[in-house]
């Protein structure tokens, strides 16, 4: 049994993403967990939080790439928001449409 508890411990921990990685390095300097789970979310949809992430690299004087931004936006999705995917395509999101037809392989 402590040999089992040994190995579990020892189990590498996965890599951290690119989002999470420019995310903390970034953003959690003034950006809290609060400010993405409050009652007052200014955040709705997969294109509006896309929108928010490049507002406050602009405000932050960041000058991070579209890439960038990306990155940090579906991190932020998968860990709080959970917007589908389908929203991109509706909102006309051609980066986010692109990469979820490469994901479905079309």
């Amino acid at each position: 049994m402590l040999a089992a508890a040994l190995a579990a411990n020892a189990a590498p921990k996965a890599a951290a993403s690119r989002g999470e990685v420019l995310y903390t390095t970034y953003c959690i300097g003034c950006h809290t967990a609060q400010v993405h789970w409050r009652d007052r979310k200014v955040v709705t949809t997969w294109s509006g939080l896309k929108a928010e992430v490049r507002r406050w690299q602009k405000t932050g004087g960041l000058s991070l790439e579209d890439d960038d931004i990306d990155a940090i936006a579906g991190y932020l999705n998968g860990l709080y928001y959970h917007f589908p995917e389908g929203d991109a395509r509706r909102s006309g999101d051609a980066p986010a449409a692109r990469l979820a037809a490469t994901r479905r392989g079309d």
